[in-house]
């Protein structure tokens, strides 16, 4: 039987570290001497999404893997723009990993939003990444007609408002994983929404609306791969087959899970990674 996120996470690091842009918050696993990967989480989330990939490398010499709370998450500075763009939030992360000594290519993991970070961030540093993974990557509405954007925009952020992070991870959590999953999993993704920090959710959405998630791709040289559950109802496979198609990639289907995959698919997600499963 497969732990529940919170065990998963008990033998993980969690730390702080300063940047020149102040300080950002992370989990680590692994004792490796250099960094193997890097994971970055979506927009309504934070480093505890990682749990069964953290897990999975706690207590192994040859992985050392890497989570952080973004920007105006957990106790990550913010970023100084009210609108900032991904490259924005790759620039900070790459402040992070050199702030870290992370001197070898890493395999590179976004996860919804965290996927348009994940893209910028091979695109200027193409050297500094072996593998870049975007898992049920979403696209950003840079390119959408400005009336759909901003519909989009003040959606989200009218949400909060109205309901708090609390209210809308009672609201929404539910959405983030198919209908027949364990209540252990339910709980832990409404436990992290619930900690949002609003202004760090403000600027995440803000930088949701100017993403350009297949330019950042098609400009980029770093191998990629797209993965995505086929239950997922906020980045459908619809969407992600179309998006995949227009960067000449083929998806891959992580089977009948929703949206927050690394959690709910953590046997085909640590597979794709080059990570063992947890046992």
């Amino acid at each position: 039987m497969l732990l529940s996120p919170q065990d998963a996470l008990s033998g993980v690091v969690r730390s702080l570290v300063d940047t020149a842009h102040g300080p950002v918050q992370f989990r680590s696993a692994g004792t490796a001497a250099q960094v193997t990967h890097v994971l970055l989480h979506g927009i309504g989330s934070a480093s505890a999404s990682w749990a069964y990939q953290l897990g999975a490398a706690v207590g192994r010499r040859d992985l050392r893997v890497l989570a952080w709370d973004a920007p105006g998450y957990g106790r990550s500075a913010h970023l100084d723009k009210a609108i900032p763009g991904a490259q924005d939030y790759a620039e900070r992360l790459w402040d992070w990993l050199d702030a870290l000594y992370v001197t070898q290519p890493v395999v590179l993991v976004g996860h919804s939003l965290g996927a348009l970070m994940a893209a910028s961030a091979a695109r200027l540093r193409p050297r500094q990444v072996s593998r870049l993974v975007l898992l049920a990557p979403a696209r950003g509405y840079g390119d959408a007609p400005a009336a759909e954007r901003e519909r989009v925009v003040q959606g989200r952020l009218a949400n909060l408002q109205q309901l708090g992070p609390q209210g809308m991870a009672q609201a929404r959590g539910a959405a983030m994983l198919s209908p027949g999953a364990a209540p252990a999993l339910q709980d832990a993704v409404r436990e992290t929404m619930a900690q949002i920090d609003p202004a760090g959710y403000t600027q995440a959405v803000q930088m949701l609306g100017q993403g350009r998630l297949a330019q950042d791709v098609k400009a980029g040289s770093t191998p990629f791969l797209i993965a995505s559950g086929e239950a997922d109802t906020v980045t459908t496979p619809a969407a992600c087959d179309a998006f995949a198609n227009d960067v000449a990639q083929a998806r891959i289907s992580l089977g009948p899970v929703g949206h927050a995959c690394p959690l709910e698919a953590p046997v085909a997600v640590n597979q794709l990674l080059g990570l063992p499963l947890l046992a």
